[in-house]
């Protein structure tokens, strides 16, 4: 089989993904600066070591919930906003080691799919955390051949099930739309002006000015665990990285959500520059759990195989 470079992307975007986010877990809400203060020198090794719960090359909530997204996607043939939404509530249920507040309410707080988040939002009026976003590189991935418009609006219904704020799902449809770009051979950096026109009006200003090219994380003004600073140092660390594993490292240093940050930068830079920019001592000891689904671990060969998929039906 002729593996094409739109393949090669589409590999590096879900496995990109799910090596930011297994090497950023065990960092999350430490100090800024730990990453390399632990392991100085770049391509050095033994930087998937593990910790805070985590074991080496173990994937958190943001992967585990990226998988069941593709595999409902893959198996149900399309959007099935019911289906995943359901598979979400499953995992829930069985205990993951780490799960956002905010997710973990909507899909415990006994309202029917399509009002669940709408329900925590109006109680708590903060709804605009990266849970969305972090989950979407198999989305992405899956309806980047539609164009635009079709993958924007599928990352924005997707991110609804869970969060009630619009921000969230403005800022998964960039994504969506920069791997999109990505995946078809361009610069994602240079399509950001066009992306930006298609964001809702109410949230275009925010967007801009965290996508801005001068902008960077020192100027954020709310935690990286809101959607627009993450996903702003998501883009800031590959603008100012010339390869994925500086720009994951980049985004680990940031400190506070990192493994969501390294996540959302894996998949742009495996998007961007493909599977085998990937260091492979990162990739061989990935493995993720899927809590509630009996004992599966998707372990290297699966997600590619899962990335195969995704992008053959794409």
């Amino acid at each position: 089989m002729t593996v094409t470079r739109r393949m090669v992307r589409v590999a590096g975007t879900v496995v990109g993904s799910a090596v930011g986010d297994a090497l950023g877990g065990p960092f999350e809400f430490g100090p800024a600066g730990a990453f390399s203060a632990r392991f100085p020198v770049a391509g050095a090794g033994g930087e998937m070591v593990g910790g805070g719960g985590w074991d080496p090359g173990e994937a958190t909530d943001d992967t585990q919930m990226a998988v069941l997204v593709g595999e409902s996607l893959l198996e149900r043939g399309g959007l099935d906003l019911p289906d995943i939404f359901g598979r979400f509530q499953r995992w829930a249920a069985a205990e993951p080691k780490d799960i956002g507040l905010q997710t973990e309410d909507v899909l415990t707080n006994g309202s029917p799919w399509d009002l669940a988040a709408g329900v925590h939002f109006q109680v708590s009026r903060h709804a605009a955390g990266n849970g969305s976003l972090m989950r979407a590189s198999t989305s992405a991935v899956y309806f980047a051949p539609g164009g635009r418009r079709t993958t924007m609006d599928a990352a924005r219904r997707i991110a609804a099930l869970t969060h009630g704020d619009r921000a969230a799902w403005e800022g998964t449809a960039v994504f969506h739309e920069l791997v999109r770009t990505a995946l078809d051979g361009a610069d994602p950096l240079a399509a950001l002006p066009d992306i930006l026109a298609a964001v809702h009006p109410d949230h275009r200003a925010r967007y801009a000015t965290v996508l801005a090219p001068d902008w960077h994380p020192g100027l954020a003004t709310e935690f990286n665990g809101a959607v627009w600073p993450c996903l702003g140092s998501a883009v800031w660390a590959l603008r100012t990285t010339g390869g994925f594993e500086d720009a994951v490292r980049a985004a680990i240093d940031l400190g506070g959500d990192t493994d969501t940050v390294a996540a959302v930068t894996g998949g742009l830079a495996g998007a961007r520059y493909g599977l085998g920019a990937i260091p492979g001592r990162w990739a061989a000891p990935l493995h993720v759990p899927l809590p509630g689904f009996g004992t599966r671990v998707l372990r290297l060969p699966e997600l590619l195989d899962l990335a195969r998929r995704l992008g053959d039906e794409a």
